[in-house]
């Protein structure tokens, strides 16, 4: 298909679609509000802003068309679908009653509404590195590394638990005097007392806030989960959160689990899938909110990420799942260190491929390169070859142009990132009717995956594979040295990602537009 896809590019210019190189171009800071909150829709050229051009798209290709109807999977922590920004946009399962406790498509699947949860009641889960060290030593290199590397994260939790049960009960003080559970950086400053615990307490918050900002509390907040997560649920060997589920995850064939509850037992725990849904397919132009990034989707909601790491058998029966009940593409925006089952997920990538299907997935925030270090799922079995045409990796994507264009926190890649699409600060919906800026890679590749979207709706000729090969041609050149990893290596552009470039949709749909037009596509997709 590659072969027959790169002889179709030959067959005209991409120049009138693909940027020069941008070393012209100059950062914009600082953005406004409404530019930060709609950065990942700007223009390089115009805005100076790299961002996917997906305002431009709207406003010069795609005026007055609707195009065809496009299912997108998002395969997460769960969505809630009753967010105003999102009604409208949420897949109802054409072949199945509602409420009668009945799988009338027989798709093994019972009320499936609008998607599936595979995960039931539960929601914390462990590590799979601590999960691999609940099994015996068998003398595996997989043993030795997940034992390094939950000793490493271990003492790192328990080096931060001291700290932040400082910072918590300094705030607990101030709360109590203060008589309010939650006050100003500046109602700090102005607290005043000669009893020496409320000072001490003061100075304490003092140094923390003073150093991360006005939403000290927030981020103080986020900390105390973070180490109290890992310590009491992701790294403890002690915990199962699987029970609750009540199926064998090391079956392959349990397959009889789950509920049709896509949210889950609490619609707040959906914060990660409900922004990566927004992303993908909050209302454009309805003056609430974030915009999204195709017009015309429905988001198929999967729960299968727990607040944990996820299981291979959850993945490959998700993905399984997708497929079977019509989504044109997916999004992953999960991953992880350890895949014992492996061989599950890339089946059901091989599956997807097949069903011809469009899986885009998040290439991880560890700052590290991939063609090195391990991250699942990937298309690849040893790092170099790809096993699969349908499967587009995407790194994160800042909004300052420069040297720090590619987030501190993303993984890169010469051979396993595909590309790169925004993924800092990104303004999308929240349960429960909020909306939020998050970032990760996460953000990105539902980024990517409203493009991959946009191009399927309105040229639904085009395989998957070509879609994916049109988002990587088509994307903007970037020619420059750029930090990658929280140590900020030095590293061309070119270097960190397949491609070298960050998603155009602009150019993504200018080119496709060509390739729909070739008299000899049809012929050839044939074959």
């Amino acid at each position: 298909m590659k072969v027959i896809f790169y002889s179709l590019i030959a067959t005209f210019s991409i120049s009138a679609v693909a940027q020069d190189s941008t070393s012209r171009y100059t950062k914009k800071i600082p953005l406004t509000e409404t530019e930060l909150q709609r950065w990942s829709h700007l223009d390089l050229e115009k805005d100076s802003i790299p961002g996917m051009s997906v305002d431009k798209a709207y406003a010069e290709l795609l005026k007055d068309k609707k195009g065809a109807k496009v299912i997108v999977a998002v395969i997460d922590s769960g969505t809630d679908i009753d967010h105003p920004d999102l009604k409208g946009a949420i897949w109802t399962n054409p072949k199945e009653i509602a409420g009668n406790k009945k799988d009338d498509d027989k798709n093994g699947y019972i009320d499936d509404i609008h998607g599936w949860n595979f995960l039931g009641n539960s929601y914390n889960e462990t590590l799979e590195m601590t999960r691999i060290l609940k099994k015996a030593d068998d003398g595996s290199e997989v043993y030795k590394k997940a034992l390094a590397d939950y000793t490493k994260q271990y003492n790192k939790m328990m080096g931060y638990k001291q700290p932040v049960d400082m910072l918590y009960e300094a705030d607990k003080t101030i709360r109590e005097e203060l008589k309010k559970d939650d006050y100003t950086l500046e109602e700090l400053k102005n607290v005043s007392s000669v009893k020496y615990k409320l000072y001490q307490s003061k100075m304490i918050l003092l140094s923390y806030a003073e150093d991360v900002g006005e939403k000290f509390r927030e981020d103080l907040t986020s900390f105390k989960n973070h180490v109290y997560d890992n310590l009491n649920y992701k790294l403890n060997k002690e915990f199962d959160g699987r029970k609750v589920v009540g199926d064998n995850p090391e079956n392959y064939d349990d397959r009889k689990y789950g509920d049709n509850k896509v949210f889950g037992p609490n619609k707040e725990n959906t914060e990660h899938g409900t922004h990566v849904a927004g992303i993908i397919a909050q209302k454009r132009s309805n003056n609430i909110g974030g915009d999204g990034v195709s017009n015309n989707v429905e988001i198929m909601a999967i729960r299968a990420v727990p607040n944990g790491d996820e299981y291979d058998k959850d993945i490959a029966l998700a993905i399984r799942y997708a497929v079977d009940n019509g989504a044109k593409v997916i999004n992953g925006s999960f991953g992880k260190d350890f895949s014992p089952h492996a061989e599950w997920v890339w089946e059901a990538i091989k599956y997807a491929e097949s069903k011809d299907v469009l899986f885009v997935h998040a290439a991880g925030n560890d700052g590290k390169d991939i063609d090195v270090e391990e991250n699942f799922p990937t298309d690849s079995q040893d790092k170099n070859t790809e096993i699969v045409s349908n499967f587009l990796q995407i790194g994160a994507l800042n909004y300052e142009y420069g040297e720090k264009i590619i987030a501190d926190f993303s993984n890169y890649g010469t051979k396993n990132v595909d590309i790169f699409a925004p993924g800092v600060k990104i303004y999308a919906t929240l349960p429960n009717g909020k909306f939020k800026y998050l970032q990760g890679t996460s953000m990105a590749s539902p980024n990517a995956a409203g493009v991959a979207a946009l191009i399927r709706s309105h040229y639904p000729n085009l395989k998957a594979s070509q879609v994916k090969e049109i988002i990587m041609q088509s994307g903007t050149p970037i020619d420059m040295v750029v930090n990658v990893g929280e140590n900020g290596e030095k590293r061309n552009f070119s270097e960190a990602s397949v491609s070298g470039k960050i998603v155009n949709a602009y150019n993504a749909l200018k080119m496709a537009e060509e390739l729909s037009k070739q008299p000899t596509l049809e012929k050839k997709i044939k074959t």
